[in-house]
């Protein structure tokens, strides 16, 4: 009988413990943060420690992401990159935010889409994680962006810094593209308008030099024709090309002033490595006279125009990667066929001058001791393979990167690094 009472007194111990935790209220799950430019509704930029918050938040929240440092700038800020994925896969898609530091709207929206693809759990976005990897370089200028400066502390536009390699900035963005081999590069920008010619809330363009593969080429068009533009014009956003001035009458082109086919522009570059690259630029210039006298109204819609544009771009990395990832693929075997000219100059819509073609190009380029010492390290992060000999270094150009070669090496191209000696007898 006592073992009994003890019995019954153990259970009725138990559960009078339990009730609390059957009774509780379940914890309710962290909100997910938000950026300083969304906390002042517009009213500001995020900063730069707001963003760190940010994304080490995100980070810890999921395995869908992580973070990781790429570079480090002069003045001692990081270069990230933000993976966003459910699991490796064959598509990639890499997003360049801000390499104007006094380019701030592309920033953001990268932020807040980082945040709400990690947060995100309808059906449609997690089947999209799972088949498409996104890249997130969310601030590709710190120190310009601190110093709301086009350029870095050092006053070099990283954005013409694609083949060079100097700034810190643009030598991370080149390690990224040699080691994950994105098939699609999304460039964010903002643009100051000139009524009424040029003058939409936004312009994006496509690879314009002529030595980017036909197929890479075309699916640069389509993610910009089919996809971009009419994502951002189903929520009533006017969409236009890029440099390219029309009459506000009959919509013809009047005169380009911007948007050539220079290598080494991102936009250009991504080309070059096999990437359907596209430059985005939003209008940061207000629109209405609400937004002149409302400056937190403007930057919202030079935010909300970026980040309606992203719809066009996930949509296309989704519908077309098995095309991308062929023109990739194919780009990249171009180059070990070894066939055909190299254009040292013209673009899309600008046929090359005679003297900028390389009718015939030599096998490869030589380069002595010295000079391969002083570009070695360019080489390697533009994944440019070499071979080593007794006469030095010869710079083959049957490899992927047949084409990037000669606009590196040929004294003839405008932004060479060293002028190796065409070698035809390889």
């Amino acid at each position: 009988m006592r073992s009994r009472i003890r019995a019954l007194a153990l259970t009725a111990a138990c559960a009078a413990l339990a009730a609390p935790l059957l009774t509780a209220p379940a914890q309710a799950s962290p909100a997910p943060p938000r950026t300083g430019f969304e906390e002042s509704d517009g009213a500001r930029w995020t900063s730069q420690p707001e963003e760190q918050r940010l994304l080490k938040t995100v980070d810890k929240a999921t395995d869908r992401v992580s973070v990781s440092r790429i570079g480090t700038t002069k003045q001692d800020r990081p270069v990230q990159l933000v993976r966003v994925g459910e699991r490796r896969t064959a598509s990639t898609v890499l997003l360049v935010c801000s390499q104007h530091g006094d380019e701030p709207s592309g920033r953001e929206a990268c932020l807040s889409t980082i945040r709400d693809l990690a947060y995100a759990k309808d059906k449609k976005t997690k089947r999209f994680l799972s088949r498409t990897t996104l890249l997130f370089v969310p601030t590709a200028n710190p120190d310009g962006r601190a110093a709301n400066t086009r350029g870095n502390s050092d006053g070099v536009d990283i954005n013409r810094d694609h083949i060079a390699l100097q700034t810190a900035e643009g030598r991370a963005l080149a390690a990224v593209i040699r080691d994950r081999e994105p098939d699609a590069i999304y460039d964010l920008h903002e643009y100051g308008a000139t009524p009424k010619y040029y003058d939409k809330d936004l312009f994006d363009l496509w690879p314009r030099n002529l030595n980017t593969y036909g197929a890479v080429h075309k699916e640069a068009k389509a993610l910009s024709l089919d996809y971009v533009r009419p994502a951002a014009e189903a929520d009533g956003y006017t969409t236009g090309t890029y440099g390219i001035w029309t009459d506000p009458a009959t919509g013809e082109p009047v005169k380009q002033v911007a948007g050539d086919g220079q290598e080494r522009i991102l936009r250009n570059a991504s080309g070059l490595k096999h990437a359907a690259g596209l430059l985005i630029e939003s209008r940061v210039d207000p629109l209405t006279d609400a937004e002149k006298n409302d400056e937190a109204l403007n930057n919202r819609r030079r935010v909300h125009s970026q980040v309606s544009a992203l719809g066009g771009l996930f949509s296309y990395a989704d519908e077309h990667r098995w095309r991308l990832e062929a023109a990739s693929t194919a780009s990249r075997l171009a180059g070990l066929r070894d066939r055909g000219p190299v254009y040292l100059g013209g673009a899309d819509n600008d046929p090359a001058e005679p003297a900028e073609v390389i009718a015939d190009p030599a096998c490869g380029y030589r380069l002595t001791p010295q000079q391969f010492a002083d570009v070695k390290d360019e080489l390697g992060l533009h994944g440019v393979t070499v071979k080593r000999d007794d006469g030095g270094v010869l710079v083959p150009l049957r490899q992927p990167a047949r084409a990037l070669v000669p606009l590196l090496l040929d004294e003839r191209a405008p932004y060479h690094l060293v002028t190796g000696q065409p070698d035809i007898d390889c």
